[in-house]
């Protein structure tokens, strides 16, 4: 059983892939993106926060499919004007044989929309009719329109429910969505797993670089929320790879001083919600009693059972015994 996603077709091979871990949670959304990758469905839906990678598990789907020989080419609804968007990813409506969009341009190939979110309605409805001929095109064996795979950081549920975004869209760009957690809901295991190849991959990169993971980074790593998520984590581990140059070890002292924060005396302001902060204290607590959730629990002032909603809430998922 795959462990996680291979990402070295990619010539940069600049980052971890998002799917890192061995949790039951990364296993299965292996599997969903893997089988996805296989399959010649016309769309594919990628949901989760800015820097979760969505883009790079956009990458992975075309090179592993049928089309990767075909081209790829990614556009952002969040960076361009409607006029520009729908020219550049539609076409012109009143000359589409002069002037086709991406869809059709990259024929065969995979096309991702990036924050299509932020499509606006008259957007949403040329789109749909897109895929729709697009679908029927194939059905007939001419596929000659992309495969497009759409990505979004809001909740597109909720932008239904709340009339900003198509529902049919919706369900024609994905039956089965592929969820990417934030990295603050993955558990210890997986995000340490995460944090230990992002090390060694971008040490390597690098001479005179530290080859070796202090056990107290980790600690500040895994307790820090993370609200950019994987672009953020490698952003401040290659940082604290370049501040430790020319010695063996990293250790706390070279990370940034909002990941210290809360092992450094004094005060550190580093913005973070209510939530973020009772996961790391709850997380803390929990490893000074070695994870024993009786004792954590009476520290924490609440009872066993409300630590152990918080725990599966938060996604605390422990290796360790300590379950008394």
């Amino acid at each position: 059983m795959a462990r996680f996603l291979s990402l070295t077709w990619q010539r940069d091979n600049d980052a971890v892939l998002p799917l890192m871990g061995t949790s039951r949670t990364m296993h299965d959304l292996v599997r969903q993106v893997d089988a996805l990758a296989r399959s010649d469905a016309a769309t594919a839906l990628l949901i989760g926060e800015p820097g979760t990678g969505k883009g790079r598990l956009a990458q992975y789907i075309h090179a592993k499919s049928a089309r990767a020989a075909r081209p790829y080419v990614e556009i952002n609804c969040a960076t361009s004007d409607a006029t520009t968007l729908g020219a550049e990813l539609l076409g012109n409506p009143e000359s589409p044989e002069q002037n086709a969009g991406l869809i059709d341009v990259v024929s065969g190939g995979t096309v991702l929309i990036e924050e299509i979110a932020d499509l606006g309605p008259d957007l949403q409805e040329r789109l749909l009719h897109t895929l729709e001929a697009g679908a029927a095109r194939a059905d007939n064996g001419e596929m000659t329109t992309a495969r497009v795979i759409a990505a979004a950081s809001k909740d597109l549920v909720s932008e239904v429910n709340a009339g900003r975004f198509r529902e049919d869209l919706y369900y024609r760009l994905g039956v089965a969505p592929v969820h990417l957690p934030p990295l603050r809901a993955r558990s210890r295991d997986d995000l340490t797993e995460l944090i230990t190849a992002t090390f060694v991959t971008l040490s390597a990169e690098l001479a005179d670089s530290p080859r070796t993971l202090d056990d107290d980074v980790i600690e500040c790593l895994v307790a820090y929320p993370w609200p950019g998520n994987i672009r953020e984590l490698r952003n401040a581990i290659e940082r604290a790879i370049m501040v430790a140059r020319g010695e063996s070890v990293l250790r706390r002292v070279h990370l940034a001083a909002e990941l210290q924060a809360d092992q450094t005396p004094g005060i550190v302001h580093t913005p973070r919600t209510l939530m973020d902060v009772e996961r790391a204290h709850i997380h803390r607590t929990l490893r000074a009693h070695k994870l024993n959730r009786t004792h954590a629990a009476r520290e924490l002032g609440i009872s066993r059972a409300t630590l152990i909603k918080k725990i599966k809430e938060y996604g605390l998922v422990y290796r360790t015994p300590g379950s008394t």
